[in-house]
Parts: structure tokens; C-alpha cells; sequence
């Protein structure tokens, strides 16, 4: 499948996903689920904010970003259709079957966001624990 936001649909269905081969990462997670259900592996949608920590830095704005999580051998494994590459820094905002169960604002009447964003940086190891060296 391509990346494209040119190509992004509120509608599209993991089956047109596959058929078109475009998309954005809503897209590749909902194939990915249908995948893993098909195989029975246990899978639920995830969204949140990703950052360019570990990866060459993006100019443009950060992005809401979806991906996927499943169940094997009794543990959630994180994956991200999209990227399929580990990943690190992560912002989770919610989980849920699929995008329509978890959207990212749902609102009734008019609504006018000014302004949002996310920044995310890497904690060194020394960072993370103060009083310890």
C-alpha cells in the first residue's frame, strides 16, 4: 500500500484498503486487523501521537497517528502497519476495535480549535531517574 493524505477517506474499508492500495495509517491498521481476525490473533486499534524520536526528523507538523496491537502467546504486542518499523515515543491516546470506536474528537455543534500541539523528545536513561546517578 502507498502513503498518501491526498487519498485519505473516513470511509474506506480495510477490503478497499487492500484493492486500492492507498491510504492513510487508519488504512493500514484497519487492514492489518482484518488480517490478524482472519487468523484469529486477538488485534484492537490504537491511537495517538508519534514523534520523531529514533528516525530522521519530518518538517512537517506532527500527525494523529494510528496503529495496532496483538495478542500473542499472552501478551499485546505493539505494530505499526504504516511505518513497519519499530518505533519509539509513542503517545497513547486510546484504544478501541477500530477508528469509529475511538475517533480522535467528537464534538456536537460547532466547534473552533485555535491551535494544538504535541512535542515529543527522548529522556536519557539519567533523566528519567533525578537523585541517581
Amino acid at each position: 500500500m502507498q502513503f498518501d493524505y491526498q487519498f485519505a477517506r473516513n470511509t474506506r474499508t480495510a477490503v478497499q484498503a487492500m484493492n486500492e492500495r492507498v491510504g492513510v495509517c487508519r488504512d493500514f491498521t484497519h487492514l492489518a486487523i482484518a488480517l490478524c481476525r482472519a487468523m484469529n490473533i486477538p488485534a484492537r486499534y490504537c491511537n495517538g501521537f508519534l514523534g520523531d524520536i529514533g528516525v530522521p526528523r519530518d518538517p512537517a507538523p506532527m500527525d494523529y497517528n494510528a496503529w495496532f496491537e496483538a495478542y500473542l502467546g499472552g501478551k499485546w504486542y505493539v505494530f505499526d502497519a504504516r511505518h513497519n518499523m519499530p518505533r519509539i515515543g509513542r503517545v497513547l491516546v486510546a484504544r478501541g476495535r477500530d477508528a469509529a470506536d475511538i475517533p480522535m474528537i467528537h464534538t456536537y455543534g460547532p466547534h473552533g480549535l485555535q491551535r494544538f500541539e504535541i512535542f515529543t523528545e527522548e529522556v536519557m536513561a539519567s533523566q528519567a531517574s533525578p537523585g541517581k546517578a
